[in-house]
């Protein structure tokens, strides 16, 4: 019986570490001491423009929904991304797959919250600041940047596609997977139903002059 047992605990763990949600996997460090002065101009994030849509995976399914860009800045070096930083309003976690589910749906946002998984009473904001940012053509750049979630900064590097990047407005777009287990969220779910590491991100942010 107890090889039973553990046989399916070990099935269950297999199944959630692979069962990560779509995305490709930023590259995660040690903080980064940035001390260099970026040059150019600053155009201000627009946060009704703006948007993060997270997804969660688990065993026996997913959770998405979306947190909200509070303010930053970008800056760009002759209409190319070249530094920046925005903060994130923890406390705007909200669920949207279960929306027709009111009961779940609260108790879904109110765990996430909580000191089980990010904390927001504690840890309303998160930032994130860019470090360096990597042109690989017009369009396409890898940004790397120190990334803080409860008072934990780890710097990681990703793809993104830039948008639009003109004298009056910048927007681009990225996606990309990160380990919560770096930022200390490590809630493992039930023993049957084990919560993936990864989370997903897709990013959307637009800034004007």
């Amino acid at each position: 019986m107890k090889k039973l047992v553990f046989g399916i605990l070990g099935l269950a763990f297999f199944a959630a570490c692979n069962n990560n949600p779509k995305g490709d996997k930023a590259t995660t460090t040690d903080e980064v001491a940035d001390t260099s002065t970026v040059n150019g101009d600053s155009y201000t994030v627009d946060p009704s423009s703006s948007s993060i849509t997270w997804t969660g995976s688990k065993v026996t399914g997913s959770h998405n929904g979306t947190i909200a860009i509070q303010s930053g800045n970008i800056v760009l070096n002759d209409n190319k991304l070249s530094g920046g930083e925005f903060t994130i309003d923890m406390n705007s976690l909200v669920n949207k797959d279960l929306e027709g589910d009111a009961e779940n749906k609260g108790n879904l946002e109110g765990h996430l919250k909580s000191e089980d998984f990010f904390a927001t009473d504690k840890y309303p904001t998160s930032k994130f600041v860019i470090t360096k940012v990597d042109h690989k053509s017009d369009n396409k750049v890898e940004v790397s940047g120190n990334l803080t979630m409860k008072d934990i900064t780890k710097n990681i590097t990703f793809n993104a596609d830039i948008k639009q990047s003109t004298a009056e407005t910048f927007v681009a777009a990225a996606d990309f997977n990160i380990n919560r287990k770096d930022w200390g969220v490590v809630y493992t779910g039930m023993q049957d139903d084990l919560i993936s590491d990864e989370i997903n991100f897709k990013v959307n942010l637009t800034a004007n002059k």
